[in-house]
């Protein structure tokens, strides 16, 4: 009797198969092959088979985990992939078993529609075989197909099939062929979070002064059915079980029992929605992203939290071992991508790891505050993780307890260091004679950069002026004022003339000082430069001014003044140059 459960009340779809397997044959049998569809086995998570002895007989062997293995036969029909389960001693003929097979899927639930509003529920397909799919005949077998408290769409009407409450039921089905298989399309609704991690990278550093520390990065998204359309924050708040029912916003961490130092933060910062409560046996953390997650919305967060080391660290054969679980903590999370990294103390050797589970696994070193060669890190990748992965898993390592004063004895060493040489500094004169050359050098360079300052304030105060005496054209364009504009220009003519006299001596200093020797060529082209700009633009006021009292128009002004306007635009362009290589200076 084939009796199979599968339970769709979340996002993770699990198949157990209570299995009573006869030998009709005349020899031994020690494997027994399962059979899955490659569509569902491309989604397969976890797959566990164990050993039911039932009531009544002996139970040292109940509830143990067989081997379970890909099984490629030859001749095997296509687009099935088979798996091969390794009996504890021979079956004999006439002999009976009973097995208990978990079957895990994820990513398997397909969104009917595959978009929905804000204010729609979420609809889920789900495919599969009322008969059991078996490479042996089938003497009878019945499934039950496990929905949530919702709405059921529709289901695929067969002979012996009834819905009761949220189960549906087909079967029994007696005396079945291998491989027979009769599809069955579910459609349901279910508004369960449809929580997956893309990726978490879970980091465990074990410092032998008595912490486990846990640090745990989430790049999580929604994974059901795709949101689309505007999202209102009002409608959502109001009803949000009508306005936003395929959504989530909480998530819940069972973390060990003593755990502290609990934290929960994104590239914001802290987060302040969530709560922590716990007892002797339990600590439960529920946090609430930034906002409620949509379909296809996405969110990245960082949750940490310290454990006791000696609940987690033991000693055996001279060796040291971690003892902790696999997974993440989140109820009913989807993890595609999963690194766990142990971080060890600096200097431990003779590393092994050990998972119940097929895993990738490698070394790298992590470098922190006061490590010389760095931290050995161990390394495990999986994908496709499931909350039934999250199991004990072991790394030993050795280590000598003398290496414990390494980062003690480096930070006495690094203070006494730093009070010597704070007592040799205070003793020492290390004052630089003023009668040196380095000193006298020193004074000079300074004079020079001072100099040199007030230079650039001169030239600064001229090409405000040239810009005033610009600025006096557009005025007399626009009122005819010859004499007001003749005015402007007296008045900076002074200017000018004072400022010539003021920038004299500064280039002089700048000429005979050795030290100025690099940078005067470029301070005695600025001088130049500004000069020659200082009479292209006299020169074209004067122009501009005569044109309007001989009462010339505006085309004859322009023909008039425009070699001077082209010489005057790549002057000030050179000027601008120069100034910024002083202001470096």
């Amino acid at each position: 009797m084939h009796v199979l459960q599968i339970d769709l009340t979340t996002q993770i779809v699990r198949a157990t198969t209570s299995l009573k397997v006869e030998n009709t044959g005349s020899d031994p049998v020690s494997e027994i092959l399962l059979t899955v569809p490659d569509n569902q086995a491309n989604h397969l998570a976890y797959l566990k088979a164990t050993l039911n002895e039932g009531k009544g007989k002996t139970k040292a062997s109940a509830g143990v985990s067989l081997p379970v293995e890909v099984y490629h036969p030859k001749d095997a029909p296509p687009s099935l992939t088979f798996y091969s389960i390794s009996l504890p001693k021979g079956l004999g003929k006439g002999d009976t078993l009973n097995l208990v097979v978990l079957a895990i899927y994820t990513h398997i639930l397909e969104p009917f529609p595959q978009k929905i509003s804000q204010a729609d529920i979420q609809l889920l397909l789900f495919q599969d075989s009322a008969h059991y799919l078996s490479p042996y005949p089938v003497k009878a077998q019945s499934l039950t197909v496990k929905l949530p408290d919702a709405r059921l769409e529709s289901y695929t009407k067969l002979e012996n099939v009834k819905l009761q409450g949220s189960e549906l039921k087909y079967g029994p089905y007696e005396n079945l062929p291998p491989f027979s298989y009769l599809p069955v399309v579910v459609h349901f609704e279910n508004n369960q979070p449809f929580a997956v991690a893309k990726e978490l990278v879970r980091e465990i550093e074990i410092s032998h002064w008595g912490n486990v520390q846990i640090t745990e990065h989430y790049s999580l998204v929604h994974g059901g059915a795709q949101s689309k359309g505007e999202f209102s924050r009002l409608d959502y708040q109001s009803r949000p079980y009508v306005r936003g029912a395929s959504a989530f916003r909480r998530l819940v961490a069972k973390l060990p029992p003593r755990a502290h130092s609990v934290y929960y933060r994104d590239e914001i910062g802290n987060i302040s929605t969530s709560s922590l409560w716990g007892d002797s046996k339990k600590t439960e953390l529920e946090i609430e992203p930034r906002y409620p997650m949509f379909g296809g919305w996405k969110t990245e967060f960082t949750i940490g939290y310290g454990l006791p080391l000696k609940d987690f660290l033991f000693g055996l054969d001279g060796k040291r071992f971690l003892n902790i679980t696999f997974g993440s903590p989140m109820n009913e999370l989807v993890i595609n991508t999963l690194f766990v990294k142990v971080v060890l103390p600096e200097g431990s050797k003779d590393i092994l790891a050990s998972v119940p589970f097929p895993v990738k696994q490698w070394q790298e070193t992590k470098v922190s505050h006061l490590d010389v060669a760095g931290r050995p890190v161990v390394v495990l990748e999986k994908n496709n993780v499931v909350p039934e992965h999250n199991e004990y898993f072991q790394v030993y390592y050795k280590f000598s307890s003398l290496s414990m004063l390494r980062e003690p004895l480096m930070l006495v060493s690094g203070f006494f260091l730093l009070f010597v040489a704070y007592i040799i500094y205070m003793r020492a004169d290390l004052s630089i004679s003023k009668s040196s050359a380095s000193y006298l050098a020193k004074l000079q360079w300074e004079e020079v950069q001072a100099t040199v300052q007030q230079l650039h304030k001169i030239i600064s105060r001229c090409l405000t002026a040239h810009d005033k005496l610009e600025a006096s054209l557009p005025d007399l364009s626009r009122t005819g004022d010859v004499q007001a504009c003749k005015a402007t220009r007296k008045s900076v003519d002074s200017l000018l003339k004072e400022l010539s006299k003021e920038l004299k001596p500064l280039v002089a200093f700048l000429q005979s000082s050795p030290q100025a020797s690099q940078i005067f060529p470029k301070v005695d082209e600025l001088v130049a430069k500004e000069r020659d700009l200082q009479e292209r633009l006299v020169a074209k006021h004067t122009t501009v001014v005569d044109c309007y009292e001989k009462k010339l128009g505006g085309r004859e002004i322009e023909n008039r003044i425009a070699s001077h306007q082209q010489k005057i635009t790549a002057l000030r362009q050179e000027i601008d140059d120069l100034v910024d290589f002083i202001d470096e200076i």
